[in-house]
């Protein structure tokens, strides 16, 4: 079930409706039942794997607490922890490492037939696979108390808005406003109904217009001129955070209606200073999960220059490898990882006024866009192509004055203001919640926005297909 679907829209206000109608106490039940179903409206067979990594996680807490034994909790959460990642690996993992180790072996001259398995990605499994870990390796620290009701506990993990894609909740903020007292909110649903309306606005305005024009260049790079590659780089940075971020605020959006407030996951990222900074603002729910149980178990920062490097480095590998198995992914995320190191080195932490902020944003902002060339392309070669031609373009300053792929047309224009609006509402949310701004405006100024914003959404929006988010592929 999409958000951007008929579906959801019928979905959302039936739970909304009876979730406050119904008492406080039976509402977890109410969020666990509907949470099951919108998952299952995918496919209804991988039910059982959310249910295996829940029922796992849940047992695993509760023998960590109930015993007394560093020896034994350690046991028990390695157990977990291997069959939770065990069943990632083998529906996400085992196809890439099998061919990868067979094509090691066919460079030492053994040859063998790469075991594959057809088997279909899960949604969502490395989102809800990750915080049930969280879950387990807090309650192991002492951070967290193992949950005893099953149900409830099941609630927080498949909690519907934010199951497939996000954010990854931690649990102690999520858990206990499962079972919270509340009473309905018309500011809180308000706001929430807002910020829906900017992540449908993020997603079918600017982030379905732009995939396009970046699915057009990265099918035909040979066939692109200096112009595509380089508008269609833009184009997909702001169509990879439209779409993500966009989930993520209707997500943030749908918990709102039901009282729930879920991690903010976006934060103005184009609008970093640094490659550490952007990290700080992308994704921050994956980010801050990598940092406080890859990162710091590593050995952090608290250590030598070199050993701290070394598990930037391998942090942010793993984290390239967990939004994809393959390479282009991997080197996203070395990429990104060696750029801090090197930004380091070279600028320390310096912080920057007037122009010199102004440059070093365009300058991080290119920075992301090249590493962006590996996360979008479907292969290493098919990514080094794109730069190699783009290299080759700049010796030519007519291939910057055309383009075969139409971005002199008017749609692409649209979408180059929509996403100057968009600048303009990050920039904004650096200093205050644009949502409350507008909505502390006079009445006719506030609904002429609400109502262009609504007209706009409704332009394009598609009228029958709808395009799935982009890290439901994750």
């Amino acid at each position: 079930m999409l958000f951007n679907s008929l579906a959801y829209g019928i979905f959302l206000p039936v739970v909304f409706i009876i979730y406050w109608m119904i008492p406080n106490k039976y509402r977890w039940i109410l969020l666990l039942v509907s949470s099951y179903y919108f998952y299952m409206s995918w496919n209804p067979k991988y039910v059982v794997l959310i249910l295996l990594t829940t029922g796992i996680s849940y047992l695993a807490a509760i023998l960590i607490e109930g015993t007394g034994s560093l020896r034994r909790k350690k046991t028990v959460l390695t157990s977990a922890l291997i069959i939770c990642l065990g069943i990632l690996f083998v529906f996400k993992y085992f196809n890439f490492f099998s061919t990868t180790v067979i094509e090691v072996l066919k460079k030492c001259s053994i040859q063998l037939h790469p075991v594959t398995l057809k088997l279909i990605l899960p949604v969502g499994i490395s989102f809800y696979t990750f915080q049930t870990l969280s879950y387990v390796i807090d309650v192991y620290k002492g951070k967290t108390k193992a949950c005893r009701n099953f149900g409830v506990y099941a609630a927080f993990i498949s909690f519907f808005p934010q199951l497939v894609a996000g954010p990854i909740e931690r649990t102690d903020n999520l858990l206990p406003q499962i079972t919270s007292e509340k009473s309905f909110d018309y500011d809180e649903a308000a706001y929430g109904l807002k910020l829906m309306a900017w992540g449908f606005f993020k997603k079918l305005v600017i982030a379905d217009v732009t995939a396009g024009y970046v699915d057009q260049a990265f099918a035909s790079i040979e066939g692109c001129t200096g112009l595509d590659l380089f508008l269609s780089i833009i184009f997909f940075s702001f169509q990879i955070y439209c779409d993500f971020s966009g989930y993520s605020d209707i997500a943030i959006g749908s918990a709102r209606l039901l009282g729930i407030k879920l991690m903010r996951n976006f934060n103005s990222p184009y609008f970093s200073h640094s490659i550490r900074e952007v990290w700080t603002r992308w994704h921050i729910s994956l980010s801050t999960w990598f940092r406080d149980y890859v990162y710091i178990p590593l050995g952090g920062s608290r250590c030598s220059k070199l050993r701290r490097n070394i598990n930037l480095v391998v942090t942010f590998l793993l984290s390239g490898l967990w939004h994809g198995a393959a390479w282009t992914y991997v080197l996203w995320g070395g990429i990104n990882g060696a750029g801090q190191i090197i930004e380091e080195k070279l600028f320390g932490k310096k912080e920057y006024k007037g122009l010199g902020r102004i440059v070093s944003c365009l300058c991080v902002f290119a920075f992301w866009n090249f590493s962006l060339v590996f996360f979008r392309a479907d292969t290493v070669s098919a990514a080094l192509l794109y730069i190699k031609k783009f290299v080759m373009c700049l010796r030519y300053p007519s291939q910057f004055k055309q383009t075969a792929l139409g971005f002199d047309k008017p749609e692409s224009f649209y979408c180059i203001f929509f996403i100057i609006i968009l600048l303009i509402f990050d920039h904004a949310s650096l200093k205050t919640d644009v949502i409350k701004w507008i909505s502390a405006r006079k009445p006719v100024v506030r609904w002429a926005v609400y109502l262009l914003t609504i007209w706009v959404i409704l332009a394009f929006m598609p009228p029958v297909n709808t395009s799935e988010f982009v890290y439901f592929q994750f």
